[in-house]
């Protein structure tokens, strides 16, 4: 067993009456976003927090830090004198390998080229009690999204992408490595109380829509600048229409509006994900807490700005060329290609394992590509893919 069921057993007991408490305290319905940061604040609140101007500390439960950032905040770790790490804690080796000629050449050259960083975060690891993914076992957001990411749950990881776990219904957020210092040596974490962004789903994807198309539609509602300082969260009936892995892909791109994190509510499409990466007993917890993991009745009233989106309606998008946030429906981009003098030629399509975090984009480019097989068509730009070793897609 991988993951700590005794920390979820631990969170899961306090979380019930933290929240509780801190509903009394609002004197209101609560947004799952405050559920979960008000059952992680420090110390017990005395009055309700101001979002987006008052500093807060909290106990993330968790740390994840990938080989390029692990570096500098384990040797300042180490300088503090502790003897374990206070939290959970997890090195992952992916930034350093260069994709270049193929999975095996390129692990066997990153091996070599940084043979020096691998033993010192592997030793350091096991000395101050982490957990070490050596190179090849995949992607940070990715490995913790399998093994690591529970409902209710508070991680920071020295990855902008680290959001991907809200997928699972976790507040994950990407710091520096110093932030990863403070909560691995048992001090609190500081954070401008976020404001919170409601995105309510409704109707059902359809045809050739994907997860993906909904970030790209809040991107260009957004832009690149209008998440910052705020958690988005997705809410209502659509969002139990999205899989676990097409959630975690529109909590990965939340980055790209410069959004603190995102995450999804609780939902049986999550236990369903936490039964096929072999965590049943996790699933089993969240199910007896179910009501406090998703967004009180009446709490809509209380995110700073709502927006609602029509998954029913919702088209195929492109966001580009030059900035994430102009985002265009698929029926309208031949017309805005001609309007704005973009390049018309397509000359490379990428598919891959970090954004694309799940069989279901995999499946569909096996399905064109079959297709296009079938009826005897040429490839007339370069399609890549990008795939890395992990246990579950």
């Amino acid at each position: 067993m991988i993951f700590d069921l005794d920390l979820i057993k631990t969170v899961y007991t306090n979380f019930k009456s933290k929240v509780d408490d801190a509903r009394k305290l609002l004197g209101r319905p609560m947004t799952y976003t405050e559920k979960i940061l008000y059952a992680h604040l420090w110390n017990e609140p005395t009055k309700p927090y101001e979002r987006g101007k008052v500093f807060a500390d909290f106990r993330p439960d968790r740390v994840a830090m990938q080989d390029a950032t692990a570096q500098m905040a384990l040797l300042q770790f180490m300088s503090a004198g502790i003897p374990k790490v206070a939290v959970p804690s997890t090195v992952h080796c992916d930034h350093l390998i260069e994709a270049e000629v193929g999975a095996k050449n390129d692990l066997l050259r990153a091996y070599g080229d940084n043979k020096e960083v691998y033993e010192f975060l592997a030793s350091v690891s096991n000395k101050y009690g982490l957990g070490f993914w050596k190179p090849g076992a995949g992607i940070i957001h990715q490995v913790v999204l399998e093994n690591y990411a529970f409902p209710g749950g508070m991680m920071i990881g020295t990855d902008s992408h680290t959001p991907n776990a809200g997928g699972l219904g976790m507040i994950a957020i990407g710091v520096g490595g110093a932030d990863a210092v403070d909560v691995m040596a048992g001090m609190p974490w500081e954070l401008k109380f976020p404001k919170i962004i409601g995105i309510k789903l409704t109707g059902k994807l359809s045809g050739w829509t994907s997860p993906k198309d909904v970030i790209l539609k809040v991107a260009g509602i957004l832009t690149v600048k209008g998440g910052t300082g705020a958690i988005i969260e997705y809410f209502g009936e659509g969002t139990k229409t999205i899989s676990c892995t097409g959630k975690g892909t529109i909590c990965n791109m939340g980055a790209e509006i410069g959004a603190t994190t995102s995450l999804f509510p609780y939902d049986e499409r999550m236990f369903a994900y936490l039964l096929a990466t072999e965590r049943e007993e996790v699933g089993k917890l969240a199910d007896e807490i179910s009501d406090y993991l998703i967004a009180d009745e009446g709490s809509d009233k209380y995110y700073d700005e709502i927006i609602e989106l029509d998954l029913t309606t919702l088209e195929p998008h492109i966001n580009g060329p030059y900035t994430p946030d102009l985002a265009w429906p698929i029926s309208k981009f031949k017309d805005a290609v001609k309007e704005h003098n973009y390049p018309e030629e397509l000359k490379v399509g990428l598919i891959g394992s970090c954004t694309n975090s799940s069989y279901e984009d995999m499946e569909r480019a096996a399905s064109v590509a079959k297709q296009a097989i079938a009826k005897g068509l040429k490839v007339k730009s370069e399609f890549t893919i990008t795939w890395v070793q992990i246990r579950f897609f």
